[in-house]
């Protein structure tokens, strides 16, 4: 009887889910998520790579000429990179869902522009 009267009550509820990913939380302020460089700030000091504990930002290049790899996948979204900056060169958006089924696209290139 205990068990009629839980699912009767279950289906006069509206669900405490959504139907990802049809439907999609709205994002947290200050919540951490993408990792985004601005390459015309960056001095190419290599701090962030230092700092990072899942090996996640690659420097290619050295100095202000270099670019930078920034690999989702092995990413923990800490934050780190963020707060050792000196410049502010890098910010992290509260955008979390960074799902794919290629894994070449969690893998996002920031390149300098080329002055000619």
């Amino acid at each position: 009887m205990a068990m009629q009267n839980e699912l009767a009550k279950s289906l006069a509820r509206k669900p405490s889910t959504l139907l990802y990913p049809f439907e999609k939380y709205e994002s947290i302020p200050g919540s951490r998520g993408k990792v985004v460089f601005d390459m015309t700030k960056c001095i190419g000091c290599g701090l962030c790579i230092r700092d990072c504990p899942a090996f996640a930002i690659e420097m290619v290049g050295k100095g202000i000429t270099c670019d930078m790899i920034w690999y989702a996948t092995r990413c923990v979204f800490c934050g780190q990179c963020v707060d050792v900056c000196p410049r502010s060169a890098i910010t992290q958006l509260t955008e979390y869902d960074l799902a794919s089924d290629d894994k070449s696209s969690l893998v996002i290139e920031y390149r300098r522009v080329k002055s000619s």
